[in-house]
Parts: structure tokens; C-alpha cells; sequence
């Protein structure tokens, strides 16, 4: 889960991390009253999930409050690939000499949480990292002390900050990030671009938190910092009704429960030439609701040719599956073909429940994937 600018600034305002002031407004008007707080030149920021903001027009300076309204009537409203910007980051204007990256991330590689620094700041850093690799210096932190004051130091000092204090504040602030990836759940913490002030202090200009959703549970203060703006609307269903889903780019609709499973569906999908049109996890113990809503979030992918439905029964129970199916037929008006591969606890009478239906049976993973393959071609055939 994403969070946005102002979001992340505020964590960050509450780790102790130097952060520049001001606030979020919807309206204009908002926009100028904050300006007239802040006393000084802003800067107004389109606070959307995108990047490129200042390419687009999204962020940009006024020296007086009226100039700030004006501005801030220009980016609300606007779209910026494709969303809309309703809200804005209005923020006192910095000026500095130097910009620096500073990030917080899990290497899955080596297993190990990174923090990495670049002198190169204010630039998305996959861009440093393929045209100046060496201009980024990493440290690992300590599996169980976590960042030590001598490798935020070291980082410091490898990025050119060599004066004492500066390097000790640099220490401070890389610390206090590596606090807030741990203490969120992060899958990555980044300030980008950390600046250096004419006076030798370092301020967050803007910063990024992104948060694991498998942790969500232990979050319900940031769960309920969610703007869903950014996802897909299959992706928003699927995750109020409790279902994993990722839109993919195939033809062929999966309906599995279990990841693993999920996974192996997929696969042998694509070994009979298919192509999964998502990845869908309906749960262990998905009830005939939970399915009904699964079956109505494939089906509003127009790119569907034809549904596979790979159950393992064991604590779903088959027959709760069937009735979901059933349920969600009766609502879903559709010729779209549909594949069943249904095994496991009450297989008997889930069967049963589906001998009257459209489905198309299968007893093996491997037959069902075939008989797919198959159907989503004489789907599409038929449509042409």
C-alpha cells in the first residue's frame, strides 16, 4: 500500500526527521490560507501516485499567497497519467545547495534489509543505478541491531558528507528511516531528495513509505491512510471481498484457492499455450459469497476468453465452492466458457451440484488446462 507525500512526511516529522512545514489542502482557498501561514514562499505539489509530477505541471512555486490560489486552481483537477489530482501538498520552499538519495529497502537477493545513499538525489534512483551504479553506496543492517551508528556514519562519509556534524545528522535521519521501515512494515522507506541547506543542515524535501499489505492487520492507523485512487477496480473488489487478485494480461480466467496452487494453475496454463488473464487466491476457507464474488471480478475483464476453475478441497469444501459458482451464474450474465476442476472434501456432491450447469469437467489439473486452452480459442474464433 502506498502512501502519499504528505503521509509519508508526517511519519517521518514524527521519527524526528527534519521535514519542511506546511499542509494539505483540497481547495484553492485551502491553498491560500496555508500559504499565508507559512509566511514565505511555497511550493504546491499534486499529491498523486505517479511519477513525473513536475514534468506534468503538477508541482509548482508561488512567492504570495494570491500566487499560490492561482496555482493551486491550476494542479487541482488536472490529470496526471491518468488520475486525477484532488488534493495538494502545499509546503514551504526550500532553497539548498545539494540533493541527496536516501533508502531503505529488503534485498531479496541477499536476504538482508538495505540502506542506500546516493549523492545523485532529486532523480528517480533506478535511473542513477543504470547510468552511474557506483554513485550508489549501500550497508546492510545488522539482522538483529539493526543500522549501526557507525554504518550510517560510513554511509555518510562514502556520499562525500565528510563535515562531522553533517555526517552525525545524516546518521540521524538514516537511522530514524531504518526505525520507520521496521515499525511499518515497509517494503520501502526512501527521502528523495534529502537536501543540504546552504547552512551545512539536511532537510526531507519529499519522501516515500510503501507499506507491506500482507501486514496491514497490524496497521489499522495506516490502513486507514488508504487512497485506493491508484488501483485497478477489480483490484479494489478483490480486496474488500478478501480475495487476492492480480490483473494479468491473458485470455484465460483462474479461479484457485490457495497461492500455491495459484501458481502451478498458471503454469500449466501457459505449458498448453494459454495465457492467465490473473492470478486469483480465493482463500482456504472461502464460502459460496466469497466465490460468487471472485467469478463476477474475472468476468468484468473483457479480455476473458474462458474461465478455469482449479479447487482443491480440503478446507474449502468443494460443494460450498459449487454453490458460489452456481450463485454467481445465476447473476452474471455471460457465454463466456467455463472449465471445472473441482477435488478434494465433498467432491461427490459438488460435482452433483454442477451436472446441470454450463461448466465444462475436468479431472485433472493438466486436462482442465487443455480444455481451457481449447475453449478460450473457439471463444474467440466465435467472436471474430
Amino acid at each position: 500500500m502506498k502512501l502519499h507525500e504528505y503521509q509519508a512526511r508526517d511519519i517521518c516529522a514524527k521519527y524526528g526527521i527534519p521535514v519542511t512545514g506546511g499542509g494539505v489542502a483540497i481547495t484553492p482557498a485551502e491553498v491560500r490560507a496555508i500559504a499565508t501561514h507559512i509566511g514565505a514562499p511555497v511550493v504546491v505539489k499534486a499529491q498523486v501516485f505517479v511519477g513525473g509530477r513536475g514534468k506534468a505541471g503538477g508541482v509548482k512555486l508561488a512567492q504570495t499567497p494570491a500566487e499560490a490560489e492561482l496555482v493551486g486552481s491550476q494542479i487541482l483537477g488536472m490529470d496526471i497519467k491518468g488520475l486525477t489530482v484532488e488534493k495538494v501538498l502545499v509546503a514551504e520552499a526550500i532553497t539548498y545547495v545539494n540533493e541527496i538519495y536516501l533508502g531503505v529497502i529488503m534485498d531479496r537477493a541477499t536476504k538482508q534489509i538495505i540502506v542506500m545513499a546516493s549523492a545523485e538525489g532529486g532523480v528517480e534512483i533506478e535511473e542513477v543505478a543504470k547510468t552511474n551504479p557506483d554513485a550508489i553506496k549501500k550497508v546492510a543492517a545488522h539482522p538483529t541491531l539493526g543500522l549501526l551508528d557507525y554504518q550510517a556514519r560510513e554511509l555518510a562519509f562514502a556520499i562525500g558528507l565528510t563535515d562531522g556534524k553533517q555526517a552525525r545528522q545524516f546518521a540521524s535521519i538514516a537511522s530514524a528511516l531504518y526505525k520507520i521501515y521496521m515499525e511499518t512494515d515497509a517494503s520501502l522507506a526512501e527521502i528523495n531528495p534529502l537536501v543540504v541547506k546552504a547552512d551545512g543542515a539536511l532537510q526531507a524535501l519529499d519522501s516515500k513509505i510503501v507499506v507491506d499489505d500482507s501486514a496491514l492487520f497490524r496497521h489499522p492507523d495506516l490502513e486507514a491512510m488508504r487512497d485506493s485512487s491508484d488501483e485497478p477496480l477489480a483490484e479494489q473488489q478483490a480486496r474488500e471481498a478478501g480475495i487476492t487478485f492480480i490483473k494479468l494480461d491473458g485470455d484465460i480466467g483462474c479461479m484457485v484457492n490457495g497461492a500455491g496452487l495459484a501458481m502451478a494453475t498458471m503454469d500449466v496454463v501457459n505449458l498448453y499455450g494459454g495465457s492467465p488473464a490473473n492470478f486469483l487466491d480465493v482463500g482456504g476457507g472461502a464460502g459460496k459469497d466469497k466465490v460468487k464474488a471472485a467469478l463476477q471480478i474475472i468476468l468484468s475483464d473483457k479480455n476473458v476468453k474462458a474461465v478455469l476453475f482449479n479447487i482443491f478441497g480440503g478446507i474449502t469444501r468443494v460443494d460450498e465452492v459449487a454453490k458460489g459458482i452456481i450463485a454467481a451464474l445465476a447473476e452474471v450474465d455471460t457465454d463466456v466458457p467455463m472449465v471445472a476442476r473441482l477435488v478434494g472434501t465433498n467432491e461427490v456432491e459438488g460435482r452433483r451440484l454442477l451436472e446441470n450447469s454450463v461448466l465444462i469437467p475436468a479431472s485433472t489439473l493438466g486436462e482442465g488446462a487443455q480444455k481451457a486452452v481449447a475453449a478460450a480459442k473457439a471463444y474467440a474464433a466465435s467472436k471474430a
